[in-house]
């Protein structure tokens, strides 16, 4: 490849001294998988695709909406209006953007059964799932293969980024042991979310990952970096090897999520009806109140002493039950209700 300005296009990120020549091969030479294409996989998939990353794969299960565009940033109104399948659509424009590396889209709900295959020979995943599940699932993984990922949060206007190894301690499990409880877990379906905060978010986990890529993991941050960036507040949570020494997944090697012993629900489509059950796979009391308030801000609720129900838009609803079963009417399509319920329950 020539290495003049009018020809190479990586010209500006070879002049950084940290990168080079040689950190833009190992670049040019890296295979990197996206858990998510919205807010945080959009951005980072663009600035990966730019940075010159030799293979990326897309995952999402996902179409493209209309309140989407706001800061998913691959996507326009033909999208919205189309229906477009979110990893079909930013492999498109991607291909646009650069047409010498390798767009690999895939259209599929990321599970215990399939990751294995889905992330088979990456170097780096980046973490855009807005999922705990996902991310548990992906510890685990990550830690069985020793490949390292990049954790990225973003609600609102805060987030976090830290990178994990696969290899060493500590790992996701240990600052967080087990997934939250749904009601204390906004989403940004629920609490909204500034598109500034999220491109910002997806940039500082591409610069991780660009660390790790080029050799420089050194330069890697040990710490969890959370930021507010409506309150300008920025601080760093120190993460050491002795943190939970008795960690189920890094410590014990117990890989709960990968080897399925973590189902967290089953899926039932209603026979004669237009309608999916998703069941917890353990009962749990489920604080209704909490929801109505939340759901109150996104359309209309009914409460009763047994359930809470949103109407999503004219065909859609969920009715969520105390002991934390969702029906959701008005799609018969397992994973479109499994994504409505991660966006409006949480998982």
């Amino acid at each position: 490849m020539k290495n003049d300005d009018t020809t190479d296009r990586y010209s500006r990120q070879r002049r950084f001294g940290p990168i080079g020549d040689q950190g833009q091969d190992r670049l040019n030479q890296s295979d990197v998988a996206i858990l998510g294409c919205g807010a945080l996989g959009t951005v980072a998939a663009e600035l990966l695709c730019r940075a010159g990353i030799g293979r990326i794969r897309i995952i999402d299960r996902d179409v493209v909406e209309w309140s989407n565009l706001q800061r998913q940033s691959l996507f326009d109104s033909r999208d919205a209006d189309q229906g477009s399948s979110k990893a079909e659509a930013a492999a498109k424009r991607l291909s646009q953007i650069n047409d010498t590396i390798k767009i690999e889209p895939a259209a599929v709900d990321v599970r215990s059964d399939n990751i294995r295959s889905l992330l088979s020979g990456v170097d780096l995943v980046i973490d855009a799932s807005d999922n705990f599940q996902v991310r548990f699932l992906l510890n685990d993984w990550a830690l069985s293969t020793q490949t390292a990922w990049v954790h990225g949060g973003c609600v609102g206007a805060t987030g976090q980024v830290r990178l994990f190894d696969g290899a060493a301690r500590p790992c996701f499990r240990c600052l967080v042991p087990t997934p939250p409880p749904s009601e204390v877990v906004e989403t940004c379906d629920t609490a909204g979310v500034l598109g500034s905060a999220t491109h910002a978010i997806a940039s500082m986990q591409v610069t991780e990952a660009l660390k790790w890529l080029s050799g420089n993991r050194e330069a890697v941050s040990k710490d969890v970096i959370a930021i507010d960036f409506w309150n300008n507040r920025t601080r760093r949570i120190k993460l050491t090897a002795d943190l939970s020494p008795d960690c189920v997944a890094c410590s014990k090697r117990n890989f709960e999520f990968l080897c399925g012993g973590q189902q967290t629900q089953s899926e039932l489509a209603l026979c004669g009806r237009d309608a999916v059950q998703i069941s917890p796979a353990e009962g749990r009391s489920v604080d209704l109140a909490t929801f109505a308030s939340r759901w109150n801000k996104i359309g209309k609720t009914q409460e009763t002493r047994f359930f809470v129900r949103l109407q999503v838009d004219e065909q859609t609803q969920l009715t969520l039950f105390r002991d934390g079963r969702v029906i959701v009417n008005g799609t018969s399509d397992l994973a479109k209700a499994r994504s409505l319920v991660d966006r409006y329950v949480g998982t």
